[in-house]
Order: C-alpha cells, then sequence, then structure tokens
C-alpha cells in the first residue's frame, strides 16, 4: 500500500510540473490580435488584424487527421525543417479551416516578413496573407474532435441566426493548447461576417 502511494505521489508531481510548464510556455507565445468589437451570452464579435500564416492544405475534413499531420508538417518547417535550419517562434492558436480540404495554419510572429521567411524543405507549405476581418466566435472547452467542433459550429450559425448577424461560409477551429496540456484547455470555431456587418 505504501508503495503504491508513493507511485502515485510521484506520477501527481510529474504532472504537475508538465502543467505548471504548459503553462509558463503558453504565456510566453504570441496571439493572432483582435479586439473585441461586442461580447453575447454565448458568443463575441471580434476585429482580428492583417496576419501573415505558414500553411498547408490537405484533402481531409478529419480533425485527428488534419490536426496531426498538418502541425507536424508546419512545425517541422518552424523547428528548422527549412533551407537555412532555421527556428521560428511558435504562436498560438493553431488554426484550421473547416471545409473538405482543411487547411491548417501557423501564424508568422509579426517581426518576421514575408520576403524574409526562409524557404520550407516541404512543398506544400505554403505562405497565406490573411486580411483583417470581423468574426464572431464561439469557445468550449476540453479536448476538441470532429463532432465536437461540429456540434459548435452548428450552435454559433444558431445564436447568429437568432440575433440577426448575416455570416459567410468560411469557420474556423482554432486550438490554443499543447497535446500534453490537460488543465484550462481551450477551443473556438469563429466565423468570418459578411462585409454588411456593422455598417
Amino acid at each position: 500500500m505504501k508503495t503504491i502511494l508513493i507511485i502515485t505521489g510521484v506520477l501527481f508531481l510529474i504532472f504537475s510540473v508538465v502543467q505548471v510548464f504548459a503553462f509558463q510556455s503558453r504565456s510566453g507565445i504570441e496571439n493572432y490580435p483582435f479586439s473585441v468589437a461586442k461580447k453575447y451570452k454565448d458568443f463575441e464579435i471580434r476585429n482580428y488584424e492583417a496576419s501573415l500564416f505558414t500553411s498547408v492544405k490537405l484533402s481531409t475534413k478529419d480533425y485527428d487527421q488534419a490536426s496531426s499531420k498538418g502541425f507536424s508538417i508546419l512545425a517541422g518547417y518552424i523547428f528548422g525543417g527549412n533551407e537555412k535550419e532555421e527556428k521560428i517562434s511558435m504562436t498560438s492558436p493553431v488554426a484550421m479551416s473547416l471545409e473538405d480540404s482543411m487547411t491548417v495554419m501557423f501564424m508568422v510572429p509579426k517581426n518576421l516578413k514575408k520576403e524574409n521567411l526562409p524557404k520550407p524543405n516541404q512543398s506544400k507549405i505554403e505562405f497565406r496573407e490573411e486580411p483583417a476581418k470581423t468574426v464572431a466566435a464561439i469557445t468550449f472547452g476540453g479536448w476538441a474532435n470532429s463532432q465536437k467542433i461540429e456540434k459548435y459550429k452548428i450552435q454559433l450559425m444558431e445564436v447568429l441566426d437568432r440575433e440577426g448577424i448575416s455570416y459567410t461560409n468560411r469557420f474556423y477551429f482554432l486550438g490554443y493548447n499543447p497535446p500534453y496540456d490537460f488543465i484550462g484547455r481551450k477551443n473556438e470555431v469563429i466565423v468570418e461576417l459578411k462585409e454588411e456587418y456593422g455598417n
């Protein structure tokens, strides 16, 4: 019994250390910049700044497949898989377009410009300039999967319809946590609003 308690204590200590490390590493990561235009009970309206992303398009609409493969390809690039073997800082969140061929995207740190980025070793990686946009965002916790994402996408559409807010068909999933992060996980589904919003 004593051995079991010791093992449990050690495992809990390791788990706690990993979670503290995860929290500290998140706090120093650059985020996709936005301002909140309006808060509702179940969602909020945001204005995102124009930003540059590294992206890879995958022939799947399954979240698990796209997130695993897309993250691996893009992480390889920023961890030195490029012609200069140059490391690029990680940013948050990881974005994924919600369409039949999903695109996974990492924001490029603001101090880097497209013309200064090293050429990727992977030919599938492209640089994508996202313009400034107004979106609606809904947040949920826990571990994301295809079913949860679809659930919150539908929920977001329902509340926007209820409020009479016009939106496009450009939906994205945003994931904020690394795989080893168990506490305080944050996920979002966002959709770009039509240009007439706010006019």
